[in-house]
């Protein structure tokens, strides 16, 4: 019986699955990410082995952060220091003998949403709203790229925004004014001194105000169907945040039609099952 294989590679965690050939997860894996890189890489690959336990691996996934060419899956996950020009592509399909494909954290949750989160669109949004903030737009299923195949940037926008507290604003990119400085979970705590959890209703007030209009703008530039928005911070504040931001988005909204907006399906599991979209599936 053959078997895929996801990994999440993220700079504290790395996570990894199996599943069937029917998609349905199999056995689930998670451990510290190291700071050495060769122990990162090593343990993977014992991950790996664990999951496939003696299985024909019919294709790998992955997920991490960016930079990376999706292409040659060459990676530079700015997150883990170590991680420079790593060929993991190639590691992994010398190793394994399967196809591999690896992809920002975003595009493959999006993904992960689209074949697993019980709604599929003809042009799909996922935002993950946590530490920073970072999305991927599907068309047709398949990743909407930019020149070159960048991924776009949606947390670095500018918007019109409400901040009792201007000079916490500041993002990791270097602009003064981009959407994440306002309502990544960095920015919260740059801004009102504490965790998303702790927020006031009126500096919640402010956070969905401020993403309810970055929403405005992805609807008017991308005009998706649906929306669908994870990450720790979403999932924190919940269904208030997401109809306190769409009806900032609506009142803000007028050549376009109001796209659907809701929380991902997939709770934490977004960019996981991603992985193994990627894996069953391929990527484009």
């Amino acid at each position: 019986m053959a078997t895929y294989i996801g990994l999440d590679i993220g700079g504290t965690k790395l996570l990894a699955t199996s599943a069937d050939e029917e998609g349905r997860v199999v056995q689930r894996l998670q451990a510290a990410t190291p700071l050495d890189l060769q122990e990162g890489l090593v343990l993977l690959q014992q991950m790996v082995k664990k999951l496939a336990a003696g299985r024909k691996i019919n294709g790998m996934g992955a997920a991490i952060g960016g930079p990376l060419d999706w292409r040659t899956g060459v990676v530079s996950p700015l997150h883990q220091p170590q991680w420079r020009a790593i060929p993991l592509k190639a590691l992994m399909e010398e190793r394994w003998g399967c196809p591999f494909w690896v992809d920002v954290d975003t595009n493959i949750a999006a993904l992960g949403e689209y074949h697993f989160g019980g709604e599929t669109c003809a042009h799909l949004l996922y935002i993950t709203l946590s530490t920073g903030m970072g999305g991927g737009f599907l068309v047709d299923g398949k990743i909407y790229r930019g020149m070159d195949g960048g991924h776009p940037e949606i947390g670095h926008m500018a918007v019109p925004y409400r901040c009792a507290n201007p000079t916490g604003l500041g993002c990791e990119c270097g602009a003064p004014d981009c959407l994440e400085a306002l309502v990544s979970g960095n920015a919260i705590r740059r801004i009102y001194g504490k965790p998303a959890e702790n927020l006031s209703e009126a500096e919640w007030e402010e956070v969905t105000y401020n993403f309810g209009q970055g929403l405005r703008n992805l609807a008017t530039i991308y005009n998706p169907a649906v929306i669908a928005v994870g990450g720790g911070v979403a999932y924190g504040r919940g269904e208030k945040l997401i109809e306190g931001a769409s009806k900032v988005m609506r009142a803000h909204l007028r050549l376009v039609a109001a796209p659907k907006v809701r929380l991902s399906r997939l709770g934490y599991d977004t960019a996981l099952m991603g992985t193994i979209a990627a894996a069953m599936n391929g990527i484009e």
